[in-house]
């Protein structure tokens, strides 16, 4: 497919933009090339789509359904309890509703761990965004379960590791106080043997840490490392229960860590993202979501806002994480952790967002990045290419209707 978009706004000045399949093949003043697309972007500002590090995708489903709950309180009698009634069918609807949240956010990617990873493999396959998806493992470090963990990962990988272009296969190992030793280092070993990604929650609670310690003489980050499973394939979600010594493992290992200031916030975990602390260490620093159960939105928008927001709050500075920062977090950090070749010069993959510059909230433009973290809002990007697709134009998502109802039947039968 080949698409022009003519008169948008990219770093400051009037450009056409020529999409070929999926690829940025020309940007220049003028172009005459005939296109299967077309798309007037006059007072369209380009920017490169968002990347939600860390989510759950079809966790859409519980939205706004146990709110205002202690963490291990609202896991354990609300969350787990009513997604062992899930479905591939449920998973499926719940996750297409996600990517069109997304895709109506400017997000292209996102980094997703759930229950019945066929249905979210499917949902992206058939909304046209990009993703890495994983299924969780929890064995509850029972031996048994452990055994039936390994297999049926060892099975998705087979069946989904090539399913489709967009998609990439991960491991999804829950956490340290969910699984066996065995099961992370079996985690380990497999994602080096076949050069996949882990994600993994790490270091989200004061109690996670204190039980590991107590369990293995260790903290998270420290019995991680020993066991193999830190390496530049390594998401690690949360974080926030951090010290010095880890962070510099974190850097050394090259592991990706998700910031997820809302959810966190909202959980209350007990303590701040150590932004300056990780940042000195040189570690790769992404943001996420988390699942809209915690959130309750997929906004990236509100993400980076909260996240810039928050660590100035917490430092009392207002010169931390600054929005150019901010933004990176969301976009090159994050390509960078999931090997996306994006960005607006030629030659790049074609996923290009078009923000609206007539938007109240991007008016006046003095500098494009501070509008975009603490001023815009999801309904400022009229236009979503991911892939050389038009995912949305003028806001209007293909099927959005029906993915909607969809997604509402299946609350009802979920809950019924």
């Amino acid at each position: 497919m080949s698409i022009l978009i003519k008169g948008c706004i990219l770093n400051g000045k009037k450009k056409d933009v020529y999409i070929e399949d999926s690829t940025i093949s020309e940007i220049s003043d003028r172009i005459t090339i005939e296109a299967e697309s077309k798309i007037d972007a006059s007072g369209l500002i380009a920017v490169t789509p968002f990347v939600n590090a860390h989510t759950h995708s079809a966790m859409t489903l519980f939205r706004g359904y146990a709110d205002d709950m202690r963490l291990m309180d609202w896991l354990q009698n609300k969350i787990w309890p009513n997604e062992a009634k899930l479905t591939e069918k449920l998973v499926y609807h719940g996750a297409k509703l996600a990517c069109l949240e997304m895709i109506k956010s400017g997000t292209a990617f996102f980094n997703d761990m759930y229950w019945h990873l066929p249905g979210t493999a499917r949902a992206v396959k058939d909304t046209g965004m990009r993703a890495c998806v994983s299924s969780v493992m929890i064995d509850m470090c029972d031996s048994e379960k452990s055994k039936a963990e390994i297999r049926k990962n060892a099975e998705l990988y087979d069946k989904y590791s090539g399913y489709n272009d967009r998609m990439q296969f991960a491991l999804g190992p829950h956490s340290i106080y969910t699984l066996s030793e065995e099961s992370l280092r079996w985690a380990a070993e497999f994602s080096e043997k076949k050069n996949i990604r882990m994600h993994i929650h790490v270091s989200e609670t004061e109690q996670e840490v204190k039980d590991c310690i107590k369990k293995n003489g260790l903290r998270p980050i420290e019995y991680l490392d020993k066991i193999g499973l830190l390496s530049s394939r390594t998401i690690a979600a949360h974080c926030v229960w951090l010290d010095e010594k880890e962070a510099g493992i974190i850097a050394k290992k090259g592991v990706n860590v998700v910031h997820n200031p809302i959810a966190n916030m909202k959980l209350c975990v007990g303590n701040t993202f150590k932004h300056s602390m990780l940042k000195k260490s040189g570690a790769n620093i992404c943001l996420g979501t988390d699942g809209t159960a915690s959130n309750n939105n997929l906004s990236m928008f509100d993400t980076m806002k909260t996240a810039a927001l928050l660590q100035k709050h917490a430092e009392n500075n207002p010169t931390i994480l600054p929005a150019t920062e901010c933004l990176a977090m969301a976009t090159e950090n994050s390509y960078k952790c999931f090997g996306l070749n994006i960005g607006l010069n030629e030659g790049k993959m074609a996923d290009i967002a078009l923000l609206n510059g007539k938007e109240p909230s991007l008016v006046p433009c003095h500098n494009l990045s501070s509008n975009i973290v603490y001023a815009a809002n999801s309904s400022c990007v009229d236009a979503l290419i991911c892939d050389g697709n038009i995912l949305m134009q003028g806001r209007k998502v293909k099927d959005e209707e029906s993915i909607i109802e969809e997604a509402r039947q299946s609350v009802k039968e979920l809950f019924e």
